[in-house]
């Protein structure tokens, strides 16, 4: 059988894929099984009462960590994807992220109150911010240039991740009902445990390329880079001491990640590493990367206020059992596993006459913002009494607008890298994700149920209007690419 691969003589699995992906894929599954169990158990944590085991927050103090936590891990990409550029290397950058990840868990299972809060989120933060870019560029390694696997190598590798992402929540839900909260996190550290001994099992199927380091960087530089990537990180125990406000954080975040998306573009394309035609397509991610802020702001919504509107405003009394809120986190990674095969299939069929990149974002962008709009009708209702069915259908829309934009998202960071900058470019991609997801923290506070019809109504018919703008540059993005779907 003739492959594309990186690594031609490395056997493929029996559906034509590199055997790397199915290592990748289960360390991407029980990763997103303990970042999904966690974080809805997380924000239930913090803002329900101390009489039921929670710390007591109020619920824009609670979305506002939630929002800053999604933000940092996503900000802490670009140092995961420098130390591996640069340091050691993705294969084992990726190794201790890991670690790192279980070890947060950990401490959120055992160590009380707040001080576990901040020593858990800490660890899950710089451990999560080096495994996210470095997952992805190792399974972009394991596809030679043209590769026409790749695209439906990372739709399989992201139906691995939804897998994980349904699980988690059921499960720590279910803990977290029956036996407390620790419990909850304490399966999500199980979940990673696992993904370790996966990726130990497994390091002899990922690419070579993996193992070099691309750009070495001179000993004279490590100190002032320690004390950059320092800075960014106080902003935890700077939350943790009060130092800054709690409902604050995640406004803070996303200034920060704001300022270091125009450091790092403006880095690369000035860069003298940067040929010329891999700036040109630096310039032609700029619109996709903004349009991509504006999904991440209203899509990590599900992790906020989503999560509080399923905890207060539905009725989970279903054929006379209760319900765990969590559940609804396990919605869209459901969906997902549905659709992720009618999506492959349709594609394959399209041929050359599939949607082009800029236009999957543009539809994933108003499918999004209607998704907003879908909650208008019920809007006004006091107390818990909507039916928990209209939100299941409305995070459906969300699941078909995620497919349109995330795995996307993925394949295009690896394909137009400049090459001393691969690793590097996965993580500028999800610093998006972190300004939308320390956006949607900020936004949630302005959310409750006396006035969520303005709410929705309002970021809904915004986003469509940005997707508007967006259409509009889709022809100049096209050129700059030159040719890149």
């Amino acid at each position: 059988m003739t492959t594309t691969n990186a690594d031609p003589a490395r056997p493929t699995t029996i559906v034509g894929q590199p055997r790397g992906l199915v290592t990748l894929a289960g360390i991407g599954l029980w990763e997103r099984f303990s970042f999904y169990g966690m974080q809805v158990v997380l924000l239930y944590y913090l803002f329900f009462p101390v009489s039921e085991g929670g710390l007591g927050l109020s619920k824009a103090e609670a979305t506002s960590v939630i929002g800053a936590y999604g933000g940092l891990v996503y900000l802490c990409t670009v140092i995961g994807g420098w130390v591996a550029d640069r340091l050691l290397g993705s294969e084992r950058t990726l190794f201790c992220s890991v670690t790192l990840i279980m070890l947060g868990h950990v401490a959120l299972a055992i160590v009380p109150g707040f001080a576990g809060v901040w020593i858990g989120l800490a660890l899950l933060v710089v451990g999560s911010g080096g495994q996210i870019g470095n997952l992805t560029s190792s399974l972009g390694h394991l596809y030679g240039e043209g590769d026409r696997r790749r695209d439906n190598g990372f739709l399989l590798f992201y139906m691995g991740l939804n897998i994980g992402a349904l699980a988690g929540p059921l499960l720590t839900g279910l803990a977290r009902t029956r036996l407390g909260f620790h419990y909850g996190f304490g399966i999500a550290a199980i979940g990673m445990a696992i993904g370790l001994v996966l990726l130990y099992g497994g390091r002899r199927h990922l690419a070579p390329r993996g193992r070099t380091v691309p750009d070495q960087l001179p000993r004279s530089a490590m100190v002032k880079a320690a004390a950059a990537a320092a800075g960014v990180l106080l902003l935890v125990p700077a939350a943790a001491v009060g130092a800054l406000s709690i409902r604050h954080l995640a406004t803070a975040i996303t200034v920060v990640v704001v300022a270091v998306i125009v450091g790092y573009f403006t880095t690369m394309l000035r860069s003298a590493k940067v040929s010329a035609a891999e700036r040109r397509r630096v310039y032609g991610l700029i619109p996709m990367f903004l349009i991509n802020c504006v999904f991440w702001a209203l899509y990590q919504q599900q992790f906020t206020v989503v999560q509080v509107y399923a905890a207060t405003r539905l009725d989970l009394h279903v054929l006379g059992f209760a319900m765990p809120p969590e559940f609804f986190s396990s919605a869209v990674p459901f969906f997902v596993i549905l659709l992720i095969p009618i999506l492959v299939s349709l594609w394959a069929r399209a041929g050359s006459h599939e949607p082009s990149t800029p236009t999957k974002f543009l539809v994933g962008v108003v499918l999004i913002g209607l998704s907003f709009l879908l909650f208008l009708p019920m809007a006004g209702n006091d107390g818990a009494v909507n039916p928990p069915l209209a939100l299941a259908g409305i995070l459906l829309v969300f699941t078909l607008a995620e497919l349109f934009v995330s795995p996307v998202q993925l394949a295009l960071s690896t394909q137009l890298a400049p090459k001393a900058f691969q690793t590097q470019t996965v993580a500028l991609l999800f610093l998006s994700t972190a300004a939308g997801s320390a956006a949607s923290g900020t936004l949630a506070g302005f959310y409750s149920p006396a006035r969520e019809g303005a709410y929705f109504s309002v970021l809904g018919l915004a986003s469509l209007g940005a997707a508007a703008l967006f259409a509009m540059t889709i022809p100049w993005i096209k050129t700059m690419l030159n040719g890149s779907r």
